[in-house]
């Protein structure tokens, strides 16, 4: 245990995660004192003192937000790093199953990355009609992500001081394999039906879209995301790893791999996060919100053809699909 907490790259984030965790306290102290004594039709010096730290907090959670997508990044690099110290893990799957806590903790990092998206959104709006209509919205947004963030700085620790470096973990392999025949798709699925739905899905999200259908494109933005992961893992990722036993989130991440696994998963994850941010947006407050459904498309698209491109790469040099 003490190993793994000693770690360098386990260091670097544990501090730099509670040094976040500081900054937002510091935000979560002065929006809540805001919320109390908000009042936009007043011109008194204390709204004008209000106003600034508004400012401030906003200015904190901007950053905040950067680096936490940045920290995502460095998170998965940090446990794929302690594959060398944990027994039977030959990736970060293994070691992100070392104990309960990992894949709660990774769910719980993606959902923090899209509410900071979200309230992004709402300040870049609420800033434009310079009224601040908005502003109590944003705010207990940003008081549910600070409780969120507090959960995620728990998690951090029980995860990292509960990986035991004596008891062997399941490696990839044995995580994402068929065992015993198992299918391990959702609903029965077979590998074809997986693929027929994902180029699909992919064609319904673009066409909802484009004809701003904004609650069929959430409903099918989040259906594509579950089934796009299911694609990359059983098919697409076989592709990758030209070897088709090996299903694994993870191993496209290494440098074996060129960290191809990082454009993958970011195109599907960012796009995705844009395109149904956007649409709430629309759904919400009735601004059109072009540039990021663009974005969403162009992110989703890529990640379509980046997949589809390693099946189509492989034929072209062998002749033969896996």
């Amino acid at each position: 245990m003490n190993e793994i907490l000693l770690s360098n790259q386990v260091l670097v984030y544990l501090l730099s995660e509670s040094i976040l965790f500081g900054l937002l306290l510091i935000a979560f102290v002065i929006t809540f004192g805001i919320l109390l004594k908000w009042d936009f039709g007043s011109y008194s010096e204390q709204q004008f003192l209000l106003e600034r730290r508004a400012y401030l907090t906003m200015t904190i959670l901007l950053f905040v937000f950067v680096v936490k997508f940045l920290l995502l990044v460095y998170f998965v690099f940090a446990i794929d790093s302690l594959s060398l110290l944990v027994p039977g893990a030959m990736c970060a799957a293994g070691v992100i199953s070392a104990n309960d806590y990992g894949m709660l903790l990774l769910f719980l990092k993606l959902v923090i990355l899209f509410f900071l998206l979200l309230w992004m959104a709402l300040n870049s709006y609420d800033l434009r009609a310079k009224n601040y209509p908005i502003f109590r919205l944003k705010s207990w947004l940003f008081i549910a992500i600070f409780f969120i963030i507090s959960i995620e700085l728990g998690l951090n620790f029980a995860y990292f001081s509960h990986i035991d470096t004596l008891e062997p973990v399941n490696c990839c392999s044995t995580l994402y394999g068929q065992l015993e025949g198992a299918n391990p798709l959702p609903f029965g699925l077979n590998i074809m039906t997986l693929l027929l739905l994902f180029y699909l899905i992919y064609i319904v999200v673009m066409g909802a879209m484009l004809s701003k259908q904004r609650v069929l494109s959430v409903l099918a933005t989040l259906l594509f995301v579950m089934i796009a992961y299911y694609s990359v893992v059983y098919f697409f990722g076989t592709y990758i790893y030209e070897l088709p036993t090996h299903n694994c989130p993870f191993c496209m991440l290494q440098v074996e791999y060129y960290y191809v696994g990082y454009l993958v998963w970011g195109t599907l994850f960012v796009g995705a996060y844009l395109g149904i941010v956007s649409s709430i947006m629309e759904i919400g407050l009735k601004e059109e919100r072009k540039k990021e459904q663009t974005s969403a498309l162009i992110l989703l698209s890529i990640f379509v053809l980046l997949c589809t491109a390693y099946v189509a790469i492989y034929y072209l040099r062998n002749g033969v699909f896996l």
